[in-house]
């Protein structure tokens, strides 16, 4: 095997693969931890920006004249200085997704099975203590204590978008060179380690790497280390086989490949050289992307065979053509003239390296154009109903049976208003941890079970949280806190007065069982928004799957199959979505082969037992099923089911509540 590692790794004893074996891995997992760390500490400043959003999709009208809180992928960021801020920030956070699997997959081919849910970042109830108020370590990379001048007042915390959070974000993006002249030349040595790492042992903690670059050069260089047998660590390592996952390249008749010029998995092609080469390339593109200089032409001039893939202006872009088709304008009936705001933020940003990009939005930040959601409140701003409204045409024009503008405005104002103990920031901040908990308890089955899809509506839904968080009270959501655990045994409830095993009359759910995407549930009878499935298949997030040892349910007709109710599933993955319901969230068509067809049943169940075991409610020898059609109000749904479970176990049938929580009210659907 060609390699262009210094000599004194080009012919190594090979008594020490097992201890290189264990360092190459642990910065595997480092990676991982490293590229993730990202995703939330960049979701909660972007989602600081201040704007509003349509939500629409495909195939109906549901949200005709509505806007939501928070700020979208603009298609003319040039109108503004915030939809320019946010253009720039959204391509850099869709990147660090794509630099999750990349890593994840570079993981799984090097034969480690990747946490995302590492103590390095997470304690054990999700709280994200890697960031805080007086933390100054980025994970595995830099100790700002260590740094000279301003950079020493660094904290790594969740804050607004504001200049001195940028810079925070400029140092995580740092090449080597930049970095060196910030760190204290006393504390130099501490950094940049040489491959092998003196005097390191597994079990031991990672040397600190210095910027993100070196630790991708540091993983390189172990990859390459050959043996005096003639062996090589990649040789002793390589996991044949293993699952790798695409979710930017993957090819089918709704989804064209993102980056088509460039490898997103290590072993496709099954043999250990090309599987060397896709890793070292995924590599290059990563560090490319990232700070665009340093490490990815370090990579180019050792590897010639990998100038074929350009720097960022050319293979390692997004391809416009492809984002076009994977992210229409609903709003515009996917006119090719009038793309997406993705399409646009992803294109337009593409050629630009992430450190160029926080430059850029350095840049806006000190012209003062940005304005932030804790800004529009401090400035004395309310809601009102037009806040809510693409125009009153569109609005009065909306035939589905929503809650008025007027009460969604009201509930934002009163969700702070009536807060002087906090309870309702820390329920929003808790929601936030909730959502992206459900992410990472997600991933770690994506890379384990084919059968489990990316929970991409997940990544939508806990961006709603933090949004509307930030537009209630002008406050990032603290997600360092965490959730509270669920208790043992007890049967929870998806949302407002559905209690089937206390008395807790018109409360919401418990927000420890709060979560934003099915398939990222708990357990039974927390399913539940209008993301239907049919009964006896599991859901997960984004994707179906049949399961083996059970038999699918009996049809109310040849062609109808029954389906999945609203905090009725039986257990966790058969649920819908978004727990609480938001009072806005309607059902679409049962069915989307058959359009036309506007009704759908469900099967009901009872949970008996100390278990609660879920059983199929009968009358006599017939299922007692529960009927709704599109446009439903999925809480009313909710609430009819709950009735006949109510019946069914010959208990009282409580009120239904007046009028829809402040909390249903703010939140918005799920889509």
């Amino acid at each position: 095997m060609e390699t262009f590692q210094r000599p004194e790794l080009k012919d190594r004893d090979p008594s020490n693969k097992e201890t290189d074996k264990a360092a190459l891995q642990a910065i595997a997992q480092a990676a991982v931890d490293v590229e993730l760390f990202t995703l939330p500490l960049y979701m909660v400043s972007m989602y600081s920006i201040q704007g509003m959003h349509q939500i629409t999709s495909k195939g109906n009208d549901f949200y005709r004249g509505r806007l939501w809180p928070g700020a979208a992928p603009s298609r003319a960021p040039s109108d503004s200085a915030n939809a320019q801020a946010f253009n720039h920030f959204f391509s850099v956070f869709i990147d660090e997704m794509l630099h999750l699997q990349l890593a994840s997959n570079i993981a799984k081919a090097l034969g480690v099975m990747p946490s995302y849910n590492s103590p390095a970042l997470v304690n054990e109830n999700y709280g994200w203590v890697c960031y805080g108020p007086d933390n100054t370590k980025l994970p595995h990379i830099l100790d700002f204590q260590d740094t000279v001048g301003d950079y020493k007042k660094i904290k790594v915390k969740l804050d607004a978008l504001t200049p001195e959070q940028n810079g925070l974000f400029l140092a995580i993006e740092q090449n080597e060179k930049d970095a060196l002249k910030i760190i204290d030349p006393d504390k130099a040595g501490e950094y940049f380690p040489k491959v092998p790492f003196e005097n390191w042992k597994p079990g031991q903690d990672l040397p600190m790497f210095g910027t993100i670059g070196h630790m991708y050069k540091c993983l390189w260089q172990y990859i390459e280390i050959e043996y005096k047998d003639k062996t090589s660590l990649f040789q002793y390592v390589f996991n044949r086989g293993t699952l790798e996952r695409d979710l930017f390249n993957a090819a089918s008749s709704y989804h064209k490949p993102e980056y088509p010029k460039m490898p997103t998995m290590a072993s496709g092609e099954a043999t250990v050289q090309s599987a060397l080469e896709n890793i070292l390339n995924m590599i290059n593109a990563i560090t490319d992307q990232g700070e665009g200089e340093g490490v990815a032409e370090w990579i180019r001039e050792r590897r010639p065979a990998l100038l074929r893939y350009a720097p960022v202006e050319g293979d390692f872009r997004p391809d416009e053509g492809a984002l076009d088709f994977d992210y229409p304008s609903y709003t515009d009936k996917g006119d090719p003239n009038n793309p997406s705001g993705q399409t646009v933020s992803r294109s337009q940003n593409g050629g630009l390296d992430h450190h160029d990009r926080f430059l850029a939005i350095d840049e806006l930040l000190k012209a003062g154009g940005v304005v932030t959601w804790d800004q529009w409140h401090a400035a004395g701003n309310k809601w009102t109903p037009e806040l809510l409204m693409t125009n009153e045409e569109d609005y009065k024009a909306n035939k589905w049976n929503l809650p008025p503008a007027d009460a969604v405005a009201a509930a934002l104002n009163n969700l702070k208003a009536d807060d002087p103990s906090g309870g309702n920031y820390q329920t929003f901040s808790q929601a936030a941890a909730g959502s992206i908990a459900g992410i990472t308890r997600v991933l770690k089955g994506f890379w384990t079970d084919e059968t489990t899809g990316f929970p991409s509506p997940s990544m939508y839904g806990s961006g709603d949280r933090v949004s509307i968080c930030w537009a209630v009270f002008g406050r990032y959501p603290d997600i360092t806190a965490g959730i509270k655990a669920k208790t043992t045994g007890e049967l929870y409830h998806a949302c407002q007065g559905l209690e089937l095993s206390g008395d807790r009359k018109d409360s919401c759910a418990q927000v420890e069982v709060f979560h934003s995407c099915r398939g990222s549930n708990t357990c039974k009878a927390e399913g539940g928004c209008g993301f239907v499935q049919i009964q006896g298949q599991s859901q997960q997030c984004g994707h179906k799957v049949l399961l083996d040892h059970l038999q699918p349910t009996l049809k109310v007709q040849a062609t109808k199959p029954l389906y999945s109710a609203p905090s009725d599933n039986k257990c966790a993955s058969f649920g819908g979505c978004a727990v609480p319901i938001s009072a806005s969230q309607l059902y679409p068509i049962p069915d989307s082969t058959h359009p036309d067809e506007v009704v759908g049943w469900m099967e009901l169940f009872d949970f008996v037992g100390e278990t609660a075991e879920p059983q199929l409610i009968k009358k006599g020898m017939q299922k007692v099923l529960q009927r709704y059609q599109v446009g439903d109000r999925v809480y009313d749904i909710a609430w009819d089911a709950y009735v006949k479970v109510l019946e069914h176990r010959q208990q009282p049938i409580p009120e239904k509540p007046e009028k829809d929580s402040d909390l249903r009210l703010a939140f918005p659907p799920s889509t």
